[in-house]
């Protein structure tokens, strides 16, 4: 019997439609958790790389950024979003999603901007954020959540950023762990990329979430996956917008080709 190959890189990706084009090729390959999780074994050093949450990076000086990609969006991204029954002016107490990590922190710094400095505490189920008077979401389930019925209004954190800063907003990364040598694994994530903006429309022609015109909408109008000058303005204004609000220290970005 042959040997199990050994991989070479440990590498994580979110299990959301959002990130299907850029883990194009190398799904068998990759391992699959919230960004909550990827975040943890991140730190706990169980992973060379991760397609994870711009916080966990400006947070924590321990990773590179793998320059010219990322999930973000200029203006609404329709999976990320404070769902509130009462006006934002009333909010107290915001039910979080437990696989957010950016998403509570842009959420903290846009409200915060608003003098506004609710409590965040853990959503205990899924089902039970359609209860809640504030309730932020993200992914699929965010998603699934703004596409039924529901009591809110919708509080777009894109378009919240869009508003205020005139830029679009990064979600993710790929993060790359810091003293291990990852020219090849670079490569890879740059060809898989490559490959899932070529086959772009088979994607959303095949893939099963949503139904194929969702998924062109969402795909085509709410979420990009290029990082150039715009983007890292908008990384940057974040970074300014997290310390003046404390929520460092905040690191600055360091990027590799």
């Amino acid at each position: 019997m042959d040997p199990v190959e050994q991989k070479k890189f440990r590498v994580g990706s979110v299990p959301y439609l959002n990130a299907v084009p850029l883990t194009r090729g190398i799904e068998s390959e990759l391992i699959f958790a919230s960004p909550a999780k990827l975040a943890q074994l991140l730190r706990r050093q169980e992973l060379d790389a991760a397609l994870v949450s711009i916080t966990e990076v400006l947070l924590h000086d321990d990773y590179d950024i793998l320059d010219g990609i990322a999930i973000a969006s200029l203006g609404e991204v329709y999976s990320v979003f404070l769902a509130h029954k009462k006006p934002l002016t009333e909010v107290r107490e915001v039910f979080c999603d437990p696989a957010s990590l950016t998403s509570v922190n842009l959420l903290k710094v846009l409200l915060a901007e608003r003098d506004l400095h609710p409590d965040f505490v853990p959503l205990e189920s899924y089902p039970a954020a359609v209860e809640k008077d504030f309730v932020l979401l993200i992914g699929d389930r965010a998603i699934t959540f703004q596409r039924e019925s529901h009591p809110h209004a919708i509080f777009d954190l894109g378009a919240a950023w869009l508003e205020l800063t005139g830029l679009p907003f990064v979600y993710a990364v790929w993060a790359l762990r810091r003293g291990i040598e990852n020219r090849e694994l670079r490569a890879d994530l740059r060809s898989s990329k490559n490959f899932g903006l070529e086959s772009l429309d088979q994607i959303i022609e095949t893939r099963e979430e949503f139904d194929e015109d969702f998924r062109r909408d969402y795909f085509e109008w709410h979420i990009h996956y290029h990082l150039g000058e715009d983007e890292m303005r908008a990384i940057n204004r974040f970074c300014e917008l997290l310390t003046k609000h404390k929520l460092g220290p905040v690191f600055p970005p360091k990027f590799v080709r």
